[in-house]
């Protein structure tokens, strides 16, 4: 018993240093906006992948017991005790959950979709689907988005016109703002457009059917290449001009207001705002793990007598294990919560 209480004690906040993705709609606004450093051999950054999991990006731990380790060895060594019972059907195919990152959209990424768990195990290995939400945490006047399809759009249609390269005109565009958030089922049809920093919460999945690539070339000076016949077989053409998601009040109460923004099976995510000084206490019984992620301000992460500061744009994750935590405003923060909720 008392080697297992050391064990659990052992359980802290954890905090990462990304993985840098560099394609070729990336730009710099990671290091002009967020202060962040971009290796000298990296012209662009597209993608941070600040808690991640993956074959193709695993984020490395920098504080605590823990620094300098892989996530997923980590997770390895943890099991549920890191990942939470609600979560096992993750832990059946040794995967963490979810995947965390930043995207820094200065081009229009390519139209794309997402498969569903049971397509993807069926043609992707080991990968499952992918549904994902985006958080807009930059976006410039007249910023927009691709989300779903144009009313009186048929599939024979729209395959035509990939084979035309005139697709615009069934695909759906939506206006976002800062501060926006869209939830994105596996299925959708989706495009992020120029001008646009987001946050994104996705399942561990790092599967892409490329449906579009408004005709440009990569880096080789050739078309990178299109998934046009499975991204057919999965995407949702019901999903009719669908509009920006709504927040709903959670609570209110003490300087701490609390808003689902999205929830599946996968995970939910709330939008907490705080007020300086204001404090959120919870638990992770070892149901879930929690990922509390700051947006604006600056806050500070505690559990099991470990004080971790979380300054904008920073993100940490509770182990599902590790008991009583707090989340206390240094100034008024906005933040996201991430945990699973079924």
């Amino acid at each position: 018993m008392r080697l297992y209480e050391e064990f659990m004690n052992n359980l802290y906040p954890l905090t990462f240093t990304p993985v840098l993705k560099e394609y070729i709609w990336g730009g710099r606004n990671f290091e002009t906006r967020l202060g962040r450093i971009i290796p000298s051999d990296m012209d662009v950054v597209a993608e941070c992948w600040e808690i991640a999991g993956h074959k193709d990006g695993t984020s490395t731990i920098n504080n605590g017991t823990y620094a300098g380790q892989l996530l997923t060895a980590v997770h390895a060594e943890l099991g549920l005790d890191l990942i939470g019972t609600r979560s096992t059907w993750a832990q059946e195919r040794d995967k963490f959950p979810l995947l965390i990152k930043l995207l820094d959209a200065n081009r229009e990424l390519s139209v794309q979709v997402h498969p569903q768990d049971d397509y993807a195990l069926a043609h992707e290995g080991n990968e499952l689907g992918k549904t994902e939400m985006w958080v807009i945490v930059h976006a410039e006047p007249d910023a927009k988005i691709i989300l779903g399809v144009k009313d009186g759009t048929t599939k024979a249609a729209f395959r035509q016109a990939i084979a035309d390269g005139n697709l615009e005109q069934y695909l759906h565009f939506l206006p976002v703002k800062t501060g926006d958030h869209v939830c994105v089922p596996a299925g959708s049809m989706h495009a992020i457009l120029d001008g646009i920093m987001i946050a994104e919460i996705q399942q561990n999945s790092n599967t892409t059917y490329r449906v579009y690539d408004w005709n440009r070339v990569g880096k080789d000076g050739q078309p990178r290449p299109l998934h046009v016949d499975k991204a057919m077989d999965v995407i949702n053409f019901d999903q009719v001009e669908p509009s920006i998601c709504a927040a709903d009040v959670i609570s209110d109460e003490a300087g701490v207001r609390r808003e689902l923004l999205c929830s599946n099976r996968y995970f939910t995510v709330e939008r907490v705002t705080m007020t300086a000084g204001a404090t959120f206490t919870g638990v992770c019984d070892g149901s879930t793990f929690e990922i509390w992620g700051t947006l604006i301000g600056d806050v500070t992460v505690s559990g099991n007598g470990n004080d971790v500061p979380l300054p904008s744009i920073q993100f940490s994750l509770l182990p599902a294990a590790m008991g009583a935590f707090s989340v206390t405003a240094v100034q008024t923060s906005t933040l996201l919560r991430a945990y699973v909720a079924e």
